[in-house]
Order: structure tokens, then C-alpha cells, then sequence
């Protein structure tokens, strides 16, 4: 429990010091350069690299955007509402639709522009702080790779599958800046702020079922099948 506590609040300080910088303007010149060091020299137009690698960027950015997103997350909460499994589906619904409408609030707070120095490889129509896809991707394959860790008996089975979740989730948000839709700053306050909204929520829903009795005393983070296989058995 104590490890979890200080991920939340060490990705929530995270995103609160980047905030705060970008905010004052001080990163004004690190976005820019990291922008630019990832197009073509004398053509910001085009991002450095051979066309398949900027076509791979827009498949792999696409597995961020919030249809498909929530495809993922409606298939797994429908499976785990199927099989009884009622702790887990309230995860899956609170932390991935609770991060959409957390995402849309900060977007508007910060009303931050989207980068206007190179050309944008995709289409975009919403404001750049937070970035969603950085956002979104880390809370909802974080959420879904930690449920599913937690299903196997195996430690390499399960650190396999986290790797996968944060993989996907570094890929995501590194496709967005590489398509020069986001400002570098913006993937990395998506991340520190999904991260911290997925732990976030893992925390309470835990503390909620432990707080009815449906979760072992002693356990550092609420593990789904023991939650389940209670509220199955109720």
C-alpha cells in the first residue's frame, strides 16, 4: 500500500511541477527544440526518418485516440460484467471514464495551443494541455494491464504484462510529439497525470472494498480476483 501511495503522489507532483513550468512559460524553448530535432533539417515540415516509420507513428498514435480506447475498455468491462467480476468492472468504468471528463476539464483549464512550428501530420481539433492520447492510453492500459498482472501466478507472466501496458503507453505518447501535434511537455503531463488518476483510483475502489470486507487485511494493492471471487461468493 505504501509503494502505491507514493507512485500516486510522485506522478502527481510530476504533473503539478510541469503545470507549473509550463504555465510560466519556461519550457517554451526545451518544446521547441525536441520539435525540431525530430524534423527534417532545413524542412520542418517533415519528420526526420523514412515514410513508413511517420505512417507506423499514425498506426501506433491511433491506439491513444478515445475510440479506440473505449472500444478496448467497453470489450474488457463487458467480459468482466459477464463473468461477475463487479469490483473490476467499477474500475475499468470509473478510471477510464473519469479520465476522459478529467482530461476534457484540464484541456480547458490550461487552454494551452497545439504546436504551431511544423506542420501537423494528423488531424487534431482540440487544445494541446494534457495530451490525451498520453493521458488516456496510461489510464486505461495501465488500469487493464494491472488487472490483468494480477489474474496470473506467475511474476514473469505478470511483469510481462505491464511491460506491454507501459510500453504501449511510452509509444503512444511518443508518436504524438513525433507527429508534431503535441509539444513535448504535453505528453509528459499526460502521463504523470493518467498514471496518477489510474493508481488513484485503484487506491479508493480498494480501500472501499476493504472497508466492506471483500479484500484480505494486509495487502499492498486490492487484487482483483480476490475482490471478485468474494463478490462472486456474496
Amino acid at each position: 500500500m505504501l509503494a502505491a501511495i507514493l507512485l500516486f503522489a510522485a506522478t502527481l507532483l510530476g504533473f503539478a511541477l510541469i503545470s507549473d513550468v509550463v504555465v510560466e512559460g519556461e519550457t517554451h524553448a526545451f518544446d521547441r527544440a525536441v520539435l525540431l530535432q525530430l524534423r527534417t533539417a532545413g524542412d520542418p515540415d517533415n519528420p526526420i526518418g523514412p515514410k513508413w516509420v511517420e505512417v507506423a507513428a499514425g498506426d501506433i498514435t491511433s491506439l491513444g485516440g478515445i475510440t479506440v480506447l473505449s472500444l478496448v475498455a467497453l470489450a474488457v468491462a463487458g467480459y468482466l460484467l459477464i463473468d461477475r467480476r463487479y469490483a473490476s468492472t467499477l474500475l475499468v468504468f470509473v478510471s477510464v471514464g473519469g479520465g476522459m471528463l478529467l482530461n476534457m476539464g484540464l484541456k480547458a483549464g490550461f487552454d494551452r495551443p497545439r504546436p504551431d512550428i511544423v506542420v501537423h501530420a494528423v488531424e487534431v481539433h482540440t487544445l494541446s494541455f494534457p495530451s490525451a492520447h498520453a493521458m488516456l492510453s496510461a489510464v486505461t492500459y495501465l488500469t487493464l494491464g494491472t488487472l490483468l498482472a494480477q489474474t496470473r501466478l506467475h511474476r514473469r507472466q505478470s511483469v510481462y504484462v505491464l511491460a506491454i501496458a507501459v510500453l504501449l503507453t511510452l509509444l503512444i505518447g511518443v508518436s504524438r510529439v513525433y507527429l508534431g501535434v503535441h509539444w513535448p511537455t504535453d505528453v509528459l503531463a499526460g502521463w504523470c497525470v493518467g498514471a496518477a488518476w489510474a493508481m488513484g483510483c485503484w487506491l479508493v475502489i480498494g480501500w472501499q472494498q476493504r472497508s466492506a470486507g471483500t479484500a484480505r487485511p494486509g495487502e499492498t494493492l486490492p487484487r482483483s480476483a480476490d475482490l471478485d471471487a468474494r463478490v462472486k461468493d456474496d
